[in-house]
């Protein structure tokens, strides 16, 4: 059960999944490219647009996503027959596991005996658990193992078991020496998991947002509206799973019945033709992918060049069409209700209007007020558990100062403040909340067709660590510090202006932090509900579209589309009611405004977006918020201790 060995694929079963890939590729490119124009659009009208309201209190940390790199012996399943043997493993920064034969080889620089990246991964410490399901691949056979040749996995039980378990990959066993270990490495690996999984989910790029819309896309041509995992992992491997899933049904009637072996055996045999049916998957579609390169970034320019001159008439064409849709046109200008004939908009509006409000009072409404709960609890705890770290290494800090520590043991304290954000072991407790939720959550939103709820807790788990949270309050103490700190300070001194940073920073922590949870909420849920929505109102609703296609043809432009206009209008529609229960369960009354220039809300969010532009005047941007720090320096002299 180690790394990719010789594939049990013939050429010819190669090719055709290489043909498979290509198939999706033709499919899927065209999706993608009408995403990044429609994604450059978006971008340029959010740069000529009234900025984010009150800006990130805290300073904006520039450090790269990244995980603790953690290395140490362990014991492998693996070889035919597997067999449990020491091995070294190594978990890089990036997120990817490495194991040698011994210590040496990986300290003089050898080739590992096998590698894999994270993503998709699930770790199991329990057997039981693990064969539990390792039974269930093959459930045909899987009742009596009585007939089967002796199991490495049932003739030594395994103290410190660390199973990683994926759906298309070939399964991981190791085993710790102690418990100590297996924690450590179980936490480490898990940040590794979450990095290589929310590498899309991250960026704010235009491509990488355009790709996640045009894999939404092609899923809904395809008849799922519901969000799931599935975009989970860098672009080849969203790519490779969507169509790993597509083929598993045929690859289970095609394969399984002719496997050798019986019960676990031949669950382990299955899982080793997965593997070597997603590693052909995978490199085509990297190759893919690569090959679209150059053509993506020419295109990427030429959205620029022609999009930037002309963005005020596509966006009054925009809201033209918008308004139509919605039964009430507004002027282009001005944005007042137009005086023309409104009986050409009514047809429509009615078509869409009354299975659209039938659709949310039936079936939204009834469940919104217990998920945005649930969310909110969710990221709420994760976000009190931070600051309560936080606040934790501060004081720790100004302990040391008070208590004339060298140098060198000073210069190791910052440094471990420093290193807070990426510590596995003390962000544990916040990440640990971030879980806590999620089987309710799973429960309540399993009627909407949304399967993402590990996803979900990513996300909390990665706003807790890195956007504009952890690291960023750990940068902006750093920054303050070292611009109030100096040689003319004793040491009790220091600890006092320490202290009165500690009190803005956490002032700066709450309020990013409750900006952040609301975008948080505001996120998901539309994650949930919209693909819900779009699909209670197919096929019905979408029929007179046709008859708008000449106003958004007119632009010349693929960055507007009647489809895309469509579905932000049912957006715009479905976020007023979001932030009705948001300002219930958080009891604000300006949501909106927090939300400003949150990337998932409509272009023009009729009403909410009035009462914004009235409270626009109302904050200012705080001075030098947002920006790169300097290194901290603190006693005993300036540039000695670094962030």
């Amino acid at each position: 059960m180690g790394g990719r060995s010789s594939s049990p694929l013939d050429k010819r079963q190669q090719q055709h999944l290489r043909g498979q890939v290509d198939a999706l590729l033709r499919n899927f490119l065209p999706l993608y490219r009408g995403q990044l124009a429609a994604s450059i659009l978006k971008q340029i009208s959010r740069e000529l647009g009234p900025q984010e309201l009150a800006g990130c209190q805290l300073l904006h940390s520039k450090k790269l996503p990244r995980v603790r790199e953690h290395r140490g012996p362990l014991t492998q399943l693996w070889g035919h027959p597997p067999q449990w043997q020491p091995v070294f493993c190594v978990l890089r920064g990036d997120g990817r596991l490495e194991w040698f034969s011994h210590r040496e080889e990986y300290e003089n620089g050898g080739r590992p005996l096998g590698s894999t990246a994270l993503t998709g991964y699930t770790i199991l410490t329990s057997q039981r658990e693990y064969l539990r399901r390792l039974d269930a691949l093959c459930p045909d056979s899987s009742g009596d193992h009585t007939q089967e040749e002796p199991d490495p996995l049932l003739e030594m039980p395994v103290n410190f078991p660390l199973f990683l378990q994926h759906p298309f990959r070939r399964h991981l066993c190791f085993s710790a020496a102690t418990g100590e270990a297996q924690r450590a490495w179980r936490l480490a690996l898990q940040g590794g998991i979450r990095l290589r999984g929310t590498v899309l989910q991250r960026s704010q790029a235009p491509a990488a947002l355009a790709f996640l819309d045009a894999i939404r896309l092609y899923r809904q041509h395809q008849g799922h509206f519901g969000h799931d995992d599935v975009t989970l992992g860098s672009d080849a491997e969203v790519l490779t799973t969507v169509l790993m899933r597509e083929l598993l049904p045929e690859l289970r009637a095609q394969t399984l019945p002719g496997l050798r072996g019986a019960g676990r055996a031949r669950a382990w045999a299955w899982t080793e033709l997965l593997d070597a049916v997603d590693a052909v998957v995978l490199a085509a579609a990297s190759a893919g992918l690569r090959a679209f390169q150059n053509e993506k970034d020419e295109l990427l320019a030429a959205l620029e060049r022609t999009i930037r001159p002309d963005v005020d008439q596509m966006l009054r064409q925009r809201a033209r069409v918008a308004g139509r849709l919605r039964g009430s046109p507004r002027h282009p200008i001005c944005g007042a209700p137009c005086r023309g004939d409104p009986g050409q908009c009514l047809p429509l509006s009615a078509e869409v209007q009354g299975p659209l409000e039938s659709c949310l009072h039936r079936k939204v409404d009834v469940q919104l007020p217990r998920v945005t709960q649930t969310l909110l609890n969710t990221v709420e705890a994760a976000l009190v558990a931070v600051q309560a770290l936080l606040a934790q290494g501060m004081d720790r800090l100004s302990r040391h100062l008070r208590g004339k520590p060298s140098g060198v043991r000073l210069r190791k304290e910052v440094y471990s403040f420093g290193e807070m954000p990426w510590d596995p072991e003390l962000m544990q407790t916040s990440y640990r909340e971030a879980e806590r939720s999620q089987g309710r959550l799973r429960q309540l939103v399993a009627p909407f067709g949304f399967l993402g709820t590990q996803s979900v807790v990513f996300g909390a788990q990665d706003l807790a660590q890195q956007v504009r949270l952890m690291a960023d309050a750990v940068t902006t103490f750093l920054q303050l510090a070292d611009q109030c700190l100096t040689t003319a300070l004793d040491c009790n001194q220091a600890a006092q202006q320490l202290e009165k940073v500690r009190g803005r920073v956490l002032k700066k922590f709450q309020s990013d932090s409750g900006s952040a949870q609301k975008r948080f909420i505001r996120r998901w849920q539309i994650c949930i509900f919209l693909p819900f929505v779009l699909s209670q109102l197919e096929p019905s609703c979408k029929a007179g579209l046709p008859e708008f296609e000449g106003d958004v043809l007119a632009v010349g432009s693929p960055a507007l589309t009647i489809e895309g206009i469509y579905e932000d209008v049912i957006q715009g529609v479905l976020l007023q009611r979001i932030d009705r229960e948001l300002k219930k369960a958080l009891g604000a009354s300006d949501v909106s405004c927090a939300l400003d220039g949150c990337s998932e809300a409509p272009w023009d969010q009729e009403g909410a977006d009035e009462e914004t532009e009235a409270q626009r005047g109302t904050f200012s941007r705080q001075p030098g918020s947002c920006t790169e720090v300097q290194p901290l320096c603190l006693l005993p002299s300036p540039g000695t201790l670094r962030s």
